[in-house]
């Protein structure tokens, strides 16, 4: 008989917490576990902003050069493990683990939806 690790707890809580988000924030995140750009772009409007600590990338192409330079070059994969309501966003909380100093580290993503598209998300600490 095989125990299951924490680990695999963990992986199952974090399948459990992205299906029942909004449709377009669970593409988003099911991609990024694929490091797949052109599958977390997708999710944006064409005119979208993402905050990422203190900068500003807005449309897909600067969009995309974010998820090409800060996220697949360092395979960095976010895994949710808590979701709220707040002030009108969808945040996510959780690690993001990859090839970075300091990985895992916690992040907060706050997301705006619109016309089931993200509008806008911001990255904290």
């Amino acid at each position: 008989m095989q125990i299951p690790s924490e680990s695999d707890a963990d992986q199952r809580n974090a399948a459990t917490l992205v299906a029942a988000l909004p449709t377009p924030i669970a593409d988003y995140i099911e991609a990024n576990a694929r490091l797949d750009v052109g599958g977390m772009l997708k999710p944006f409007a064409a005119d979208a902003v993402i905050l990422d600590n203190g900068h500003r990338y807005a449309g897909h192409a600067e969009i995309r050069t974010l998820f090409e330079e800060e996220v697949v070059a360092v395979k960095a994969v976010f895994t949710p493990d808590g979701v709220r309501q707040e002030n009108g966003k969808i945040v996510v909380e959780g690690p993001a683990h990859g090839d970075f100093k300091g990985s895992p580290i916690r992040f907060t993503y706050g997301f705006t939806l619109e016309n089931d598209v993200i509008k806008t998300l911001e990255i904290t600490l």
